[in-house]
């Protein structure tokens, strides 16, 4: 694995103790996510971004970037970012925001701030150091970090092959475990509106692969009972359709404790399939152990 940008930093390791595997041969390491033919983004002069004069000024409602969120005209001067901005949780999601299910709207390449915008968390890339370790439990590859992770703090993304519905779809048939391959593939579909003016929000979202090519998130396992939830954040508005999927911790992790997060994020249909005898026995087990295990994955 050759050294990621910002090993310096952040350094990836892995770190096996348990037998003899390695990666897999057909995996590789990227840093930011490869787009497959019929993937667009939009043109340059639609990605606009806001024309705050002062980094301060995009915690506010007057932030273009923060222009799709939900605020009223009495909230204008209010700091309304989803940040903490000053103590020892500035930075992390603020605790309101961690329960909710709310996209993130961030400052980006094409604003007016600078680097250091309060809102470019995501954007500034990650800030952890993390290990990718094999589990003793069968459960094959798992990440952890070395420090000890804040409540609400920015982790990574989950990178990939960004791909059409119908590539994914291919990818799936194509798949000797169908359903295994559902624990890579991540539609892009937070923005999806079947009456929206723009065709890629109107039609079937993107899907992002992250089986063969990805960052080391690609290794974090399942758990019923997360540390982490995946939060859609986007930079230029117009490119909504290809939103970041971003890591953020939902509770305080200490350094070594492995990271998780629900891959159908508490669905209850599993439960409900899980019930029924013919439908269970095509579903995949949940091996994450926890004392609210729904049993199966899907």
């Amino acid at each position: 694995m050759g050294k990621f940008t910002s090993h310096e930093r952040a350094p990836i390791f892995i770190i096996n103790k348990v037998d003899n595997e390695t990666l897999p041969q057909s995996f590789r390491f990227i840093e930011n996510s490869i787009l497959l033919p019929g993937v667009t983004l939009s043109d340059d002069g639609f990605r606009i971004g806001c024309e705050c004069e002062e980094d301060g000024d995009c915690k506010r409602a007057g932030c273009g970037c923060l222009s799709d969120m939900n605020v009223d005209d009495s909230e204008v001067d209010k700091k309304i970012y989803v940040y903490h901005s000053w103590g020892p949780s500035r930075g992390c999601l603020r605790g309101s925001f961690l329960d909710s299910r709310a996209p993130i709207y961030e400052c980006h390449s094409q604003c007016g701030c600078t680097e250091h915008c309060p809102n470019k968390v995501v954007d500034r890339g990650r800030r952890i150091p993390l290990q990718i370790f094999r589990t003793e439990n069968g459960r094959g590859w798992g990440v952890r970090s070395t420090v000890d992770i804040k409540v609400g703090q920015y982790v990574d993304k989950y990178l990939g092959e960004i791909m059409t519905a119908y590539q994914a779809k291919f990818r799936r048939q194509k798949s000797h475990v169908a359903q295994k391959k559902d624990v890579y593939l991540f539609a892009l579909d937070k923005f999806s509106d079947p009456g929206s003016q723009d065709p890629r929000l109107a039609g079937d979202p993107y899907e992002v692969d992250g089986e063969f090519k990805s960052g080391p998130t690609r290794f974090i396992n399942h758990s019923c009972e997360p540390n982490l939830r995946i939060f859609a954040r986007v930079g230029a508005h117009a490119d909504r359709h290809v939103h970041d999927l971003a890591f953020f911790a939902i509770e305080e992790i200490p350094a070594g404790t492995e990271l998780t997060f629900d891959y159908v994020d508490g669905s209850s249909d599993t439960a409900t399939d899980a019930r029924d005898q013919k439908k269970r026995k095509d579903m995949t087990r949940c091996l994450c152990g926890t004392r609210s295990c729904r049993g199966y994955l899907w």
